[in-house]
């Protein structure tokens, strides 16, 4: 079952004049040490930044609550699998409202999509629930 869906739309030239501007302080805020570490060995640095923005901003969409409530930018990081698939790992106060909504007997996953033409970034994000089986239960 679905329990949240987001989805969100990212200047990338405004994440470069943000990036021009605040330098360390936005990444350090914003962005986990991993994601800054993916985006910094990037010949795109600010187009990677912006589809991570994007992510974190439509996952919390998909959670029910924006960016409030307690949610921190770095409760939500993007990273990527070995086949280059974005994934989405959630911590501190977005583990906490995703647990809230996940039905007993069910696990949460998070499926993230990003992409970008420039000057655009876009992510989408779907919060779906799954049944637990008996054999990964016990």
């Amino acid at each position: 079952m679905i329990l949240g869906i987001g989805t969100d739309l990212a200047n990338i030239d405004r994440i470069q004049g943000t990036l021009d501007r605040f330098g360390d302080r936005f990444r350090n805020r914003v962005f986990t040490d991993t994601e800054q570490r993916k985006a910094e060995r990037r010949k795109d640095i600010a187009g990677t930044y912006a589809k991570r923005w994007a992510a974190k901003e439509a996952c919390s969409k998909a959670l029910g609550t924006g960016l409030r409530m307690g949610i921190s930018w770095k409760d939500m990081a993007v990273s990527n699998l070995h086949t280059g698939q974005p994934v989405m790992a959630v911590s501190g106060w977005a583990k906490d409202r995703l647990d809230q909504m996940t039905p007993q007997g069910h696990e949460a996953i998070i499926h993230v999509t990003l992409t970008d033409d420039h000057p655009w970034a876009q992510a989408f994000v779907v919060i779906e629930a799954r049944p637990v089986s008996a054999k990964t239960a016990g």
